[in-house]
């Protein structure tokens, strides 16, 4: 993804400068008009040259997760007990433990020092802090609850983590039965078919079908092994390169909801992360058009991203959020019913985070039974590779053993 740097102005009408990843110049100003900056030039940043700089880049520690959630955690506990921010900061920056968060810190600190806001100088590191993080930070300066708001932020970071590992968990059991099933196909396809094929040869009958095609695939395998390894590496650099632009993130996100078993889990935890987060900008004062571009960028799917972008546009043409939902297409009954009845009692946000909540605990059942319900799949393509092999492999035999009785 192509960088770019920027200068702009704030809503205080402060200069701000920076860098930042999108797709294209036209994301880049949208990114920027969500976090609250109006642009003034945006230009594509060159890249760095020498294969030493881009090693060193490469393995350049950078923030995690973990660390800008115990940033939000921590910065609020000080904040709340009455701590200047600048001695806060100070603070964390020497108690941090990862450098690269260290030297975030610094930056903080020399940009608060220059007179920014600190939502503009956390702005300065879209890598670290996202435009989400950006818009909350600046409404809590606007309106006196900044530690409130870091604290909300670490419980929906908190929210966002517990949901990648629930998924890593869930897929590490099927994960391991595919690449053993994998590493044992290859071994019977190289070694273990062509022992086989040696002494079928030396009968000099004629093969079943099912033998013939088990001895061609292997031999294809063992010839041409070289062209299968580099026709994989290609597939998947080339899917790669097709997920990295802008139309093939979209259609593969989009084609992520239709896998079976994954497909619904997807569905109901990016409904979740869009609950939760439209949820926490509502409850924290942002304004409806401003919480829906933010919270696009949160979602981390482009397909559902761009149908929250047209429930916005919806919204700013004058639409409520109930018929902007609608025409989505996108969200459950449960939650139609929920932003009916959130708008109509004026308790939009309270409706949204029992939303969230609700499908968080169906994801996480979903997740805790999600190998079960692979199970049987992975039972039943097991089966049928060993129906296959066993009928290509003693099917000769049997004939064999049929043609010396009849002797």
């Amino acid at each position: 993804m192509p960088g770019y740097t920027y200068r702009g102005r704030d809503r205080s009408g402060q200069e701000v400068r920076g860098k930042l990843d999108a797709p294209s110049r036209d994301d880049a100003a949208r990114s920027l008009m969500g976090m609250g900056v109006t642009p003034l030039q945006i230009t594509e940043a060159v890249a760095a040259a020498g294969i030493g700089i881009r090693f060193a880049g490469f393995f350049e520690e950078k923030p995690k997760h973990d660390d800008v959630m115990l940033f939000c955690r921590q910065i609020y506990s000080l904040l709340k007990a009455g701590v200047p921010i600048m001695r806060a900061l100070a603070g964390l920056q020497e108690s941090a433990a990862n450098l690269a968060m260290k030297k975030v810190l610094q930056d903080l600190r020399e940009s608060l020092d220059s007179g920014r806001e600190l939502s503009a100088a956390m702005a300065r590191h879209p890598k670290v802090f996202s435009a989400f993080a950006v818009n909350m930070v600046r409404v809590g300066e606007m309106t006196g609850m900044l530690e409130e708001i870091f604290l909300r932020l670490f419980y929906h970071m908190e929210f966002e983590r517990f949901m990648r590992d629930q998924v890593k968990s869930a897929l590490r059991y099927p994960s391991f039965v595919i690449v053993a099933m994998s590493i044992a196909m290859v071994i019977i396809n190289i070694w273990v078919i062509p022992a086989f094929a040696k002494v079928f040869a030396g009968f000099g009958a004629e093969l079943p079908l099912m033998t013939r095609i088990l001895i061609g695939f292997s031999d294809f395998m063992v010839n041409f092994w070289g062209y299968l390894l580099g026709g994989l590496v290609l597939a998947v650099l080339a899917f790669r390169s097709w997920v990295a632009t802008r139309a093939g993130r979209y259609d593969w996100d989009r084609i992520k909801l239709r896998i079976p078993i994954a497909g619904k889990i997807v569905i109901k935890a990016t409904l979740a992360r869009f609950a939760r987060s439209f949820a926490l900008a509502a409850k924290s004062g942002v304004p409806v058009i401003q919480a829906l571009s933010n919270v696009a960028q949160t979602v981390d799917n482009a397909y559902i991203a761009d149908k929250i972008e047209r429930m916005r546009d919806g919204v700013e043409r004058g639409e409520s959020v109930l018929r902007s939902a609608i025409a989505t297409g996108i969200f459950t009954p449960v939650v139609i019913q929920m932003i009916a009845v959130g708008e109509e009692s004026g308790s939009l946000d309270d409706m949204l985070q029992e939303v969230a909540e609700m499908y968080q605990r169906e994801v996480e059942y979903e997740l805790k039974t999600l190998s079960q319900q692979i199970e049987p799949i992975l039972i039943v393509f097991l089966g049928a590779l060993v129906l296959v092999l066993a009928l290509g492999i003693f099917l000769p035999m049997w004939d064999l053993g049929k043609a010396v009785k009849g002797n």
